[in-house]
């Protein structure tokens, strides 16, 4: 493990290495925390142009503005820049190994421990990009992975992103069908997968669903496969990746990253709504280069592992790669930070649950920065783990989380765990943002006060409000969560939606153009846009924190995990006992997530221990265990709309306490007599659980 200096000076948050920075540099001071949020959301062109010029962002043309068009969407950001996010992560390749410090460190389930040098990391993405750019793989092509959280995704990412071809992956926990739905919407040219997983002290051979997606993309030409359970699998018409990579010449030591337009798309993420298949979400190679150098570096204080303040910075944030914090992780390594990767599961195995596993990991590996849903924590205070059984933590400055709301006895807990430790006042950094733009828009900020359960402030840049249902602003009461302007990784586009109006509906159909879009405050012209519409309940206190209160949409959120409920509806009516079925995930500050499921079933047929399990298990392999749902109910009907929609939203809030004639208008319904049962349900619930408050 690489060693700290002998004396170090104390350390300097980042955030306030910036404000130092801003002063010595721009002449700019601010009174505290809410004076220098207020800038950065009101000052656009200023904020964002410190950004770039502070991590010292480099482009071979100039730009001739920093947000030429304020339009939502549709914001025109840094035109004529050219940037590479491979770029920015090769810039650190030399100072970073001549100051002794790894890339990437990597440990899976059965204790193989990896490192990965600058310069290693360097070779390999070269020799994949020109295996790659051999194939036929140009600028605008998707290349699609099926690969868990290990090296070779990170590596394999950044030789896509290095030609300008558009990454987009998938986690091998996913079954064929709920990965064809993402996949098959963006026409991959070419597929890197891996034969298996090891999770949960099991093999999961994946060789047979690999098949699938090759018969299920007729787009797929090339396709290079990473034998990560069995080194000796060999697969018909495959590239082996280990053979790929090997290559070690004068190409692949002169080759450098191909510079793009700043809006060039980078990578294509999944978000589900509620209704159709998941939205491939397109983001930019300069947005998520500036937006995650500005969250890591400031809000989540995480610095360079070469620079004497932040000297052997470890960054780890556990995820799988079905998840937005898998991209996250990858994003340390623009900083120059080593990344800290564990593949498999946090929890043990069934047989043998261990929610000591990461923190062992952690101990054994120096990380210096931890990460993971706030989901891992809740089940580590209840399994009772005891932090001082699992090695040195020492080194350790923050925790993370994300993913759901981090309950205030579940943070109380982590942080009694390190005072024992002789830590006191473990620093909480509690993000709330999305897949959506690949952001935060709540997170930490070191020199500001921790309260438990409460998140420290709205991040810098982020225009984030609390609107009523008139669309006015709100203090201390809950609101729709709304951000007024826009942030660089916004997405470019929603892949395939040709004429906007999907990217629309996502985001932007809920309040008028122009209403709240004037920077700073107040309205904005038509032009301007609407305001982006999160779909997250959200309270902002008055003296600078927030709280997160859930969905306000029916989309699941299980484990910091999102899925569109018509991806189960599509599983489970497949069942031909089940007629209709409807899901609600009552995900609420400081509870478990529950999520009921209710199935209408064919004439003479029972909700059995039998038809339980088929459900069960016909979710599990079409979309992930994670969606499997805490009980099942059978119900005469599934509430609906006139128009056929399913009452989702109505029903979870009728579940979290609403009154019944608050959340649905009868005269709108299909079948208003079923909601009796519904109303009666939601009674025995809140008597069993308490009301959410």
């Amino acid at each position: 493990m690489s060693s700290a200096p002998q004396h170090p000076a104390p350390y300097i948050p980042q955030i306030r290495l910036y404000q130092n920075w801003l002063r010595e540099t721009r002449g700019l001071s601010f009174a505290d925390y809410d004076a220098l949020w207020r800038w950065s959301t009101s000052d656009l062109d200023a904020f964002w142009q410190s950004i770039w010029d502070y991590f010292d962002v480099q482009s071979p043309t100039p730009h001739t503005a920093v947000l030429a068009q304020n339009t939502m969407p549709g914001a025109q950001w840094f035109p004529g820049t050219q940037v590479n996010y491979v770029q920015q992560v090769l810039r650190h390749v030399q100072p970073a190994h001549a100051a002794g410090m790894p890339a990437v460190i990597s440990r899976n389930e059965q204790g193989l421990q990896r490192e990965l040098s600058w310069p290693e990391l360097q070779r390999q993405v070269a020799a994949l990009a020109l295996h790659l750019r051999a194939q036929g793989i140009a600028k605008g092509d998707r290349v699609a992975a099926y690969l868990p959280n290990i090296p070779e995704a990170m590596i394999a990412f950044l030789a896509c992103a290095s030609l300008g071809a558009i990454w987009s992956i998938c986690a091998p926990d996913m079954g064929t069908h709920a990965v064809l739905d993402r996949f098959k919407q963006i026409a991959p040219k070419a597929l890197i997968a891996v034969d298996g997983v090891h999770y949960a002290g099991k093999d999961i051979d994946r060789r047979e669903v690999l098949q699938e997606l090759r018969q299920g993309l007729p787009s797929v030409q090339h396709v290079v496969l990473v034998p990560n359970l069995n080194t000796s699998v060999k697969i018909a018409d495959t590239a082996d990746y280990t053979s790929v990579t090997a290559r070690n010449d004068a190409e692949t030591a002169g080759f450098t990253p191909e510079w793009l337009p700043f809006d060039h798309p980078l990578w294509i993420v999944y978000s589900s709504g509620t209704t159709g298949l998941p939205k491939p979400i397109v983001h930019g190679h300069g947005g998520m280069v500036l937006v995650a150098l500005q969250l890591k570096g400031l809000h989540n204080d995480i610095g360079c592992s070469y620079e004497p303040n932040s000297w052997g910075e470890r960054y780890h944030w556990y995820s799988s790669t079905g998840w937005v914090m898998w991209n996250a992780q990858v994003s340390g390594l623009l900083g120059g930070t080593t990344c800290v990767i564990f593949d498999g599961s946090p929890g043990g195995s069934k047989d043998k649950p261990d929610w000591g596993t990461l923190w062992r990991f952690a101990a054994e590996t120096g990380v210096t920065s931890f990460g993971s849903g706030a989901a891992f924590y809740a089940n580590c205070m209840k399994a009772g783990v005891d932090l001082s059984a699992c090695g040195d933590l020492s080194r350790m400055r923050g925790l993370g989380s994300t993913g759901s709301p981090l309950s205030a006895e579940v943070q109380q807990w982590g942080t009694d765990q390190f005072e024992k430790l002789g830590r006191a006042n473990i620093w909480w950094n509690n993000l709330s943002g999305g897949t959506d733009f690949a952001g935060a828009f709540i997170g930490g900020n070191r020199d500001l006060p921790l309260v438990p359960g409460v998140m420290q402030c709205r991040q810098l840049g982020a225009a984030v409000e609390a609107w009523n249902e008139e669309g006015q602003p709100v203090m201390d009461e809950v609101g729709e969560l709304v951000c007024t302007q826009p942030i660089p990784s916004m997405p470019l586009f929603l892949w395939g939606d040709a004429d906007g109006k999907r990217y629309l509906s996502s985001y932007f159909d809920m309040y008028p153009a122009g209403h709240g879009r004037k920077p700073g405050g107040g309205d904005g012209d038509a032009e301007m846009g609407p305001v982006w519409r999160h779909g997250d309940w959200i309270k902002l206190l008055g003296e600078g924190g927030c709280i997160i209160y859930g969905r306000s949409d029916a989309t699941i959120n299980r484990h910091g995990l999102r899925m569109g409920t018509s991806e189960i509806y599509s599983a489970v009516e497949a069942l031909p006992e089940v007629l209709d079925s409807m899901v609600v995930d009552l995900e609420y500050l400081g509870k478990n997530s529950y999520m009921p499921l209710f199935v209408a079933l064919r004439p003479g047929v029972e909700l059995d221990s039998a038809l339980r399990e088929r459900i069960n298990k016909a979710i599990r392999s079409a979309l992930s265990p994670r969606f499997v749902p805490d009980d099942i109910f059978a119900v005469a009907e599934i509430p609906r709309t006139l128009s056929g929609k399913k009452q989702e939203l109505p029903i979870k809030k009728l579940l979290l306490g609403q009154p019944l004639a608050k959340v649905v208008n009868k005269d709108a319904m299909a079948n208003p007599g079923c909601l009796d049962w519904y109303e009666d349900f939601a009674r025995q619930h809140l008597a069993r659980t308490g009301t959410p408050g």
